[in-house]
């Protein structure tokens, strides 16, 4: 037990300071590896065009956004879905519904997030700032969509579409079609592993009405969708390389993520979800990290300075 001189002499982190820990643990903001590094790729890849070599303090604005979007996404997904998530086993322990983070303090989070992303898009450019409302619209209806769609998992991959069209007009502040190409791909990408990471909810969803894939045409088809839909990356992605002119180490990198594809299918059956979290949260967050490395030093061999 703590004396009363211990805890003058050691009073602990200071309330404020564990609540932005609790609010950062509710939004995952270590899960921003997931958007970040094709986001990167984009920036980079228009800055070896643009520039020829790295806008340093660009790509930390590009950051910022990033972040800051992501994190009012999450935010606002917690506060939306909080009675959801009340009922579901899986998502009972949430900070929010625990009341670990209150939902002002939630609200404000977000807030201050959302302030951070429109201050960076102001810096970055005109049209960034203009275009920055269209960026959080699917961000906030995301959560809404598991109770009029099926498929809500294709409203999120449109949001994270957003990420590296946004990032290369950021740079150039012109429209880019090899962004779009690039935004695609991630957006069937996440739209893909969502699918996956839903299949673990099926009976929460079905019981209390919650609408997804899995829970509407069962698990085998939610994995086939998957399967699919990463087939479908895999293929965008070629696209992207062979657009931008991509040289051996990007298509070193794609050969990678088709490996980490087909790693992740077969690791997550329908009769077997136990290795769910493995495919989910290492595999791709290793698939987004390795392109994004193997993109870096390929700029870098074309003559990207940095």
């Amino acid at each position: 037990m703590t004396s009363a001189a211990e805890g003058v002499l050691n009073p602990g982190p200071a309330p404020s300071s564990g609540k932005v820990k609790a609010f950062l643990r509710l939004v995952m903001i270590e899960h921003s590896v997931f958007a970040l590094p094709f986001a990167y790729i984009a920036t980079l890849t228009a800055m070896y065009e643009t520039y020829g070599n790295v806008h340093w303090t660009r790509l930390l604005l590009v950051t910022v956004a990033m972040v800051g979007l992501r994190t009012f996404a999450m935010a606002c997904n917690r506060i939306i879905d909080r009675e959801i998530d009340a009922r579901n086993p899986r998502t009972a322990n949430r900070e929010i519904v625990t009341g670990a983070v209150s939902v002002r303090s939630a609200w404000t989070g977000a807030g201050i997030a959302v302030f951070f992303f429109l201050g960076a898009a102001a810096l970055l450019n005109p049209l960034c700032l203009a275009l920055a409302p269209i960026a959080v619209v699917p961000m906030v209806v995301y959560p809404y969509g598991k109770r009029f769609t099926d498929f809500p998992h294709a409203i999120l991959g449109l949001a994270q579409a957003m990420g590296p069209v946004g990032a290369w007009l950021a740079v150039t502040g012109e429209w880019s079609w090899d962004a779009v190409i690039l935004g695609l791909a991630v957006g069937v990408w996440i739209g893909g592993f969502d699918l996956i990471f839903a299949c673990q909810d099926v009976m929460a969803d079905r019981a209390h009405g919650v609408k997804s894939t899995p829970a509407r045409f069962g698990v085998p088809a939610a994995l086939h969708g998957a399967r699919v839909c990463h087939v479908i990356t895999t293929g965008l992605l070629a696209w992207y390389g062979a657009a931008t002119g991509a040289g051996a180490f990007f298509w070193a990198g794609l050969a990678v993520v088709a490996g980490a594809f087909l790693y992740e299918h077969t690791i997550v059956k329908p009769h077997d979800l136990s290795r769910l979290n493995r495919a989910f949260f290492t595999v791709n967050g290793f698939i987004g990290i390795a392109l994004f490395v193997c993109a870096l030093l390929d700029l870098v061999a074309r003559g990207l300075g940095v």
